[in-house]
Formats: C-alpha cells, sequence, structure tokens
C-alpha cells in the first residue's frame, strides 16, 4: 500500500512542475498566436499560427523591420512590422521608405508591389501627417502591415507604445507546408 502511496505522490508531483513549467513557458517566454486576416500578406497569411517570442525583448528595443505582437487600442492583439524606431522620422514618397532622410529598401513588399497598377502600394505620408509630431515618440515604435493599403496599423492607430509590445512573431508552426523563420 506505501508502494503505490508512493508512486502516487510521485505521479502527482511529476505533474504539477510540468504544469508549473508549461505556465511559465507560455506567460514568459513563448506563446502562440494566430494571424487574424489579411494585413500582413503576402509575408504572414490569415490563420498562419505562430509563436511569439515574449523574452526577446526583456534586454533591448526591437529592430527595424522586425515582426511584433503588441496590444492594440480596440482590446486586440495586432501583429506588424517595426519601421520606425524612438527618435526616427519616417516618411514614404513615390512608394519608398525613408527612414532619417535614407531610402530603404523592402523586399517582402516585391511581391505586391509588381501586381499594383493603380499608384503606389503606399500612399505618400509623413510622420506628422499621421501623428502629430516629426519623430517617433521615445518609447515608442511606428508600424505597418506589408499590405499596405489594407493594414489598420500606426498611420491609423498612431505609435505603438513599448509596454505594449508582447514580443517578436518570428516562426510559423502551422499549416505544416508554411513553417518556417519569417524575417
Amino acid at each position: 500500500m506505501a508502494k503505490k502511496k508512493n508512486e502516487l505522490w510521485e505521479w502527482t508531483k511529476a505533474l504539477l512542475i510540468a504544469v508549473v513549467l508549461a505556465a511559465v513557458i507560455r506567460y514568459f517566454l513563448f506563446a502562440p498566436i494566430v494571424v487574424d486576416g489579411l494585413s500582413m500578406m503576402p509575408t504572414l497569411h490569415d490563420q498562419d499560427r505562430m509563436i511569439v517570442n515574449k523574452f526577446s525583448y526583456t534586454i533591448g528595443e526591437p529592430d527595424r523591420f522586425d515582426i511584433i505582437v503588441f496590444h492594440a487600442p480596440e482590446n486586440k492583439d495586432y501583429i506588424k512590422r517595426v519601421i520606425g524606431l524612438p527618435g526616427d522620422t519616417v516618411e514614404y514618397r513615390d512608394d519608398t521608405l525613408y527612414v532619417n532622410g535614407e531610402a530603404y529598401e523592402e523586399p517582402y513588399l516585391d511581391e505586391y508591389r509588381a501586381k499594383v497598377i493603380d499608384g503606389p502600394l503606399t500612399e505618400p505620408f509623413t510622420l506628422e501627417d499621421k501623428i502629430g509630431e516629426t519623430t517617433v515618440p521615445e518609447g515608442h515604435l511606428f508600424v505597418m502591415g506589408d499590405n499596405r493599403r489594407f493594414s489598420k496599423d500606426s498611420r491609423h492607430i498612431g505609435a505603438v507604445p513599448m509596454e505594449e509590445v508582447l514580443g517578436k512573431a518570428s516562426v510559423i508552426y502551422w499549416p505544416i507546408e508554411d513553417v518556417r523563420l519569417v524575417n
């Protein structure tokens, strides 16, 4: 009888440890997310399942062009690409991104740019036009979806406070034929 009691206690301990480890990993390190919508096409597709690395920004800030997940004003989580970092000037003209006056290539937009026949993929704007400031405020990010014509992003909701960023989304794990690291 004592042996069965001891075995039951060992199984209970193992189960409790597994649950605690899963909770720590889920809430502090990595979390699953489902892409909802077409705003990140062609990079991400509607209903792609991804892993969000919550640990990625505990040491530093995101890098330009990282794909991040953040709490949006509508009590939803959005997934977008970082375009402007704190202190940056951001401008679009002639369908080209300019950050701090320097033109940047955006190869992830090439597929959609090739299909556009009725004007630019990204309408011209300055930060002042969109957020009323000349630079991205300290502690904030300027983000945009890759599907520029159909994305609700910083052009509509303003700069994203860093404390609203959940983490970096870099791995698609479902559907199985799309499993990959994303850039």
